[in-house]
């Protein structure tokens, strides 16, 4: 029995395809079977079930691939003994981000975080709130940034800052000419929302209460900002936005930007990872790396108008 055998079972678990999950371990899919049919013939049991369509785990296969994942999770922490002990930051790193976070936080951090730990190589997914999690409860990704709290016990979550939301209204709007808004003000208007599944998109919601989608004349499916700020641009009406997404603006967009009366709702975004993960020095340098280029007043608010996810 080897590590490698186990990889290849967990990974067939996680895409239960056996091609998808030969690619993913970058071997040939003649290889990856041959490999778990050894495995298989050395426990003399059927780890799978090869008959059904996708791929599925017989009863005692889901037993010995759960543990496999606990032995492949222990092997890892031999070479991250080894970096603590050399202080060092260098390996691979699977981070998910949501897509209301990715375009207004990762560029400048990526290449700042690279050009001081040549030795780390970063994977890096847009996914929503939902995708992230289950990605890390398989081991597909080992970090997400995201919104939260979460409330699942298996995910640790370290907030990083909180952004409020602010208003982007048409120059056509009754919004307009104030210079402040609140949540009833948004039952008069037409707003532009993000697809279902993204957590923003249920905040929005919850801020605006009296909203109703099945009333809006037009709904359109997006899970792009910059697309909702588009069509408020030609079709009037308003949406919401991440208060860090006003530093990437030209100064004719600003000029649409209402802020909301307080206490302004806002969101809190942390880094989340599975309970079991070790990459602790890696996670260090990447939270200390987000924060340098987070405003000090987004550090320093507090969690109490968090809009729930």
């Amino acid at each position: 029995m080897t590590l490698t055998q186990l990889e290849y079972i967990v990974a067939v678990d996680t895409y239960r395809n056996f091609v998808l999950a030969a690619e993913k371990c970058f071997v040939t899919q003649p290889t990856l079977s041959m490999q778990i049919q050894k495995l298989e013939e050395m426990l003399k049991v059927k780890i799978f079930d090869r008959s059904k369509q996708p791929v599925v785990p017989t009863e005692l296969g889901v037993q010995i691939i759960s543990q496999a994942r606990v032995v492949l999770f222990e092997s890892l922490k031999i070479q991250e003994l080894v970096n603590n002990q050399n202080k060092e930051i260098k390996g691979e790193l699977k981070v998910g981000v949501i897509p209301t976070v990715a375009p207004y936080l990762l560029p400048k951090v990526i290449i700042s975080l690279l050009q001081k730990y040549p030795g780390l190589r970063l994977l890096m997914w847009e996914y929503t709130t939902e995708e992230i999690v289950a990605r890390l409860k398989t081991g597909e990704l080992e970090c997400g940034i995201l919104a939260t709290p979460l409330a699942d016990s298996s995910i640790e979550e370290v907030a990083l800052y909180y952004e409020n939301f602010v208003a982007y209204v048409g120059e056509k709007s009754d919004l307009y000419g104030v210079k402040q808004v609140e949540s009833s003000d948004f039952e008069r208007e037409h707003i532009w929302v993000l697809n279902e599944g993204h957590c923003m998109r249920n905040q929005v919601l919850n801020i605006c209460r009296g909203l109703k989608q099945d009333d809006q004349p037009l709904t359109y499916h997006t899970g792009s900002m910059e697309t909702l700020m588009r069509m408020v641009d030609i079709n009037g009406g308003a949406t919401l936005l991440p208060e860090l997404a006003l530093t990437h603006l030209p100064s004719d967009q600003l000029n649409k930007i209402r802020r909301f009366k307080s206490p302004e709702p806002a969101r809190e975004i942390s880094v989340v990872t599975h309970k079991n993960f070790i990459k602790k020095r890696m996670l260090s340098a990447l939270k200390q790396e987000i924060l340098l280029f987070i405003p000090k007043k987004m550090q320093e608010r507090s969690a109490k108008s968090v809009i729930s996810v």
